[in-house]
């Protein structure tokens, strides 16, 4: 530590108190890393801001002494998005947990960023009302805000991009702002600042507030599970449902060997072929309706029959044998370490895509199981590798560059719902061209001149 940080740590307790302060090494580690493969990189000090307005002090004092600022939500991302750089002050923001302004009769409610996922749907059990993006971890949604997460009924209900009506953001220099206007939620006025928040990585403010779109809970909803003879017909059966226009909520797709893993890892006995698991949301009418029609196309592709899960107990077994899918894939290989890849192609490029990537890992002698949110094109490959053989991290690197290429190449993206963090900047720049990136340096610049947000990320 330098030497400015007599005069820095006293103002920070002045704001949080004594036990919002940390230099401990073992907290500083705590929230130098996330879940991905990304090496720890510590913050200097770690603070646990109890408001927007102790946010605000904060960051000025941050800002003063030109001090890199990390939101810290649940640690539950994939690409070393909270790795502090340049050192820094991390902003830990779990204690700001309160549900604000839930307005059954609009849809919408307001949280704080340690308000996660399951915590609001738990809020929210009576009330009829739910929220439904769901990226598998328990994330912060403020977070989710923050790296524009998306999951497995984004084919349904969108991503957070769809759902994000309002953020209450602090910017570099403590400046509060709301992006859409204090206290409102449907606009189409001015720019939209709300969505160039969303997905930014806490690279242009601290998100501290987020005022989502909910839903009504369906009347009914059954899910099942379908086998297919090749990739190409499980991801044609996709593409057809969509076509007809059935509103499926889930429809993901896991390739043989994920669909191995998941059996050995959760005790269960489906077909080892590609396979999709589906999920329907609706009233009873209109889910016999839904299902007769994906069940028809199915089997015009030679899927099996429907192995179904009606009860929300077996629909839950089905949904974490998803869910756990990167657990599932670790314990391929007992002692080694994962890498999700997060590519996303238009839908009409997914089976040659597949295809094309399975060919790569079987040259390659990778371990690569594939599971995605084949309703939107999204589809990971759960690299599951040795990080002390370097020729195989080596190989994976390579094999993960020539990925993300092969979908910029089909029109897609390098990350469709994961965020740019740390391992794609140069990505980034190939999908973008470097005059759209000018233009997001500039903004950058503009909001956060001294470069103290979340330094070296996305950019």
């Amino acid at each position: 530590m330098n030497g400015g940080w007599e005069r820095v740590i006293p103002a920070f307790r002045s704001v949080c108190g004594e036990d919002g302060v940390s230099l401990g090494a073992a907290v500083r580690e705590q929230h130098g890393r996330d879940e991905s493969v990304h090496r720890c990189r510590p913050p200097d000090v770690v603070v646990w801001p109890r408001s927007v307005e102790e946010v605000s002090a904060l960051a000025k004092i941050c800002h003063h002494h030109h001090l890199p600022i990390i939101p810290f939500g649940t640690g539950t991302g994939l690409e070393g998005g909270v790795g502090a750089l340049k050192g820094g002050v991390c902003f830990s923001l779990r204690n700001m947990d309160r549900v604000l302004d839930l307005h059954q009769e609009d849809f919408d409610v307001s949280v704080e960023p340690g308000v996660t996922r399951k915590g609001l749907n738990s809020y929210l059990r009576d009330t009829g009302l739910w929220f439904p993006v769901d990226p598998g971890a328990d994330a912060s949604l403020c977070g989710m805000a923050a790296t524009s997460a998306s999951g497995t009924n984004a084919v349904r209900y969108g991503t957070m991009r769809e759902n994000v009506l309002n953020l209450e953001v602090v910017l570099a220099d403590g400046s509060i702002i709301h992006t859409a206007g204090r206290g409102r939620r449907k606009t189409s006025a001015g720019y939209n600042l709300t969505n160039l928040f969303v997905g930014s990585e806490g690279t242009l403010g601290v998100i501290t507030k987020t005022t989502l779109r909910l839903y009504g809970v369906p009347e009914a909803m059954v899910s099942a599970v379908c086998t297919f003879p090749s990739v190409q017909a499980a991801v044609d059966s996709t593409v057809q449902v969509l076509q007809t226009g059935v509103p499926i909520a889930r429809i993901e797709f896991l390739d043989d060997v994920m669909i191995d893993a998941c059996n050995s890892f959760n005790s269960l006995s489906y077909p080892v072929a590609p396979t999709l698991f589906l999920e329907f949301h609706g009233t009873e009418k209109s889910l016999e309706e839904q299902v007769t029609v994906t069940e028809e196309i199915t089997q015009a592709n030679g899927g099996s029959d429907f192995s179904w899960a009606r009860d929300a107990e077996t629909r839950g077994r089905l949904w974490k044998a998803r869910h756990d899918a990167w657990y599932a894939a670790l314990a391929l290989r007992p002692g080694c370490k994962a890498y999700s890849t997060d590519v996303c192609v238009p839908l009409s490029r997914l089976p040659q895509i597949i295809v094309e990537t399975k060919e790569d890992l079987m040259l390659n002698g990778l371990t690569g199981p594939i599971a995605g949110h084949v309703g939107d094109g999204n589809f990971h490959c759960i690299m599951v590798m040795d990080p002390n053989d370097q020729d195989e991290v080596i190989r994976v690197h390579e094999f993960t560059e020539r990925l993300a290429r092969r979908a910029l190449a089909l029109d897609g993206t390098c990350t469709g719902e994961h965020g740019v963090g740390l391992g794609k900047r140069a990505l980034l720049r190939e999908e973008m061209g470097p005059l759209a990136i000018e233009v997001m340096q500039g903004l950058k610049a503009t909001l956060d001149p001294k470069n103290l947000m979340n330094p070296g990320k996305v950019l």
